[in-house]
C-alpha cells in the first residue's frame, strides 16, 4: 500500500487476510487513527528537513519501522509462511514505483504547506480513475469522468498556474506524486489477486532497504538527539500507520471507511499552523472542497458498480 492514506487499497485475494466487513465502527476508528498517523509523519518528515534530515533518511528511517511493524503484524497473525510469493517481478515493479511515489509524496511536504500538499495529495482516487480507464480498460461512466474533470478544476483553483500563489515546482512535485500513487494502486490490484496485504506491504518496505540502503552510504549523516527523536516519531508512525490501514479494511468496507481520509487536511492545517506557522489560503478552502467532493463521488459510484455487479452474479447464478 501507498503511504498516502487516500491510495485505492489493494485487493487482499483469497488469504486470511481477507477483510470482514462486519464491524465498520471499529474500521472507522482505526482508519481515523491511521490518518493521524500519517499526518504525523509527513509533518514529521518537513520538521526533519528544516533539521537537515535528507529525504533519502527519512524514506530510509520510514521503511525500517515499516518493514518491523508488518514482520510483527504477521508473526502475530498469518504466520511467516504466508509471505512467501511467486511474483517477486511484481513485487519489483511495485517498489520502484511506490518508492519514487513516497519520495515525491516527501518531498511536496518539504516544498509546500502541509495542507496545500495534503489538499493535491487527495486527486490520487481521479488519477487511479483515469489509469484504470486507459491501461486497464475499464469502463468508466458519466459520473466518474465528470468527477475526474471537476477534480482537476479543483487542482487549479488551488495552484492558480502563473499566480505565484502555490510554488510551481512544489505543485509540480506533488501532482506528480498523487500520479505515481495512483499508478501503484493499478499494480496493488494485479498483486491482489494472488497477494495478501500484508504480504505486498511487507515486500515493499523490506525490498525499498535494499536501494535506500545504497543510497544511504552517501546521503546518511549523523543527527544531534533531537532530530533523532523527530526521525524515531515519524519513522514509527509511518509504520504504526500502516498496520491501522491494513486493520481499518479488515474491519469494514473501503466505501465505508475512504472518506475518513479526508479528515487528514484537519490535521495538516493544524501541525502546520502549530509547528510551521502555515495556514491554508483561500484558493485551498475554495479547491478542496471540489477535490475532495469528487473523491467521494468515485469511491461511492465504484462502490455501487460493485454491489450490482454482485447481485448481477448471484441473479445469473439462479437462474
Amino acid at each position: 500500500m501507498s503511504n498516502r492514506p487516500f491510495a485505492t487499497p489493494p485487493s487482499t485475494g483469497a488469504s486470511t487476510d481477507k477483510p470482514t466487513p462486519d464491524r465498520p465502527l471499529a474500521g472507522i476508528a482505526l482508519r481515523l487513527l491511521s490518518v493521524l498517523l500519517l499526518a504525523i509523519m509527513f509533518a514529521g518528515v518537513k520538521l526533519a528537513a528544516t533539521r537537515g534530515v535528507h529525504i533519502v533518511e527519512s524514506l530510509f528511517y520510514r521503511q525500517i519501522c515499516s518493514a518491523l511493524f508488518a514482520a510483527l503484524w504477521v508473526l502475530a497473525g498469518p504466520g511467516l509462511a504466508s509471505l512467501r510469493t511467486q511474483r517477486v517481478g511484481a513485487h519489483v515493479t511495485r517498489m520502484m514505483i511506490g518508492l519514487t511515489a513516497m519520495a515525491l509524496n516527501f518531498l511536496a511536504m518539504v516544498l509546500l504547506p502541509l495542507a496545500e500538499a495534503t489538499t493535491i495529495g487527495f486527486t490520487v482516487p481521479i488519477f487511479a480513475t483515469l489509469l484504470a480507464a486507459l491501461l486497464l480498460r475499464e469502463p468508466t461512466g458519466r459520473w466518474r469522468w465528470g468527477a475526474v474533470a471537476a477534480g482537476f478544476v479543483g487542482v487549479l483553483v488551488i495552484v492558480q498556474p502563473g499566480s505565484g500563489m502555490i510554488a510551481p515546482i512544489g505543485a509540480a512535485v506533488a501532482l506528480a506524486g498523487a500520479l505515481l500513487t495512483a499508478a501503484v494502486t493499478i499494480v496493488i490490484r494485479r498483486l491482489g489477486a494472488t497477494e495478501a496485504a500484508t504480504t505486498t506491504v511487507f515486500w515493499f518496505a523490506a525490498s525499498s532497504l535494499a536501494p535506500l540502503g545504497l543510497l544511504m552510504l552517501h546521503f546518511g549523516q549523523a543527527h544531534d538527539a533531537a532530530t533523532w527523536g523527530i526521525v524515531a516519531v515519524m519513522g514509527i508512525a509511518g509504520g504504526a500507520a500502516q498496520l491501522a490501514l491494513t486493520g481499518a479494511l479488515r474491519l469494514a468496507p473501503v466505501a465505508v471507511v475512504m472518506p475518513m481520509d479526508y479528515t487528514s487536511l484537519i490535521w495538516a492545517t493544524m501541525f502546520g499552523a502549530i509547528l510551521f506557522g502555515q495556514l491554508p489560503g483561500t484558493s485551498t478552502w475554495l479547491g478542496a472542497p471540489i477535490i475532495i467532493i469528487s473523491g467521494i463521488v468515485i469511491v461511492w459510484r465504484e462502490h455501487a458498480l460493485g454491489r450490482r455487479a454482485v447481485r448481477e452474479a448471484v441473479s445469473d447464478g439462479g437462474e
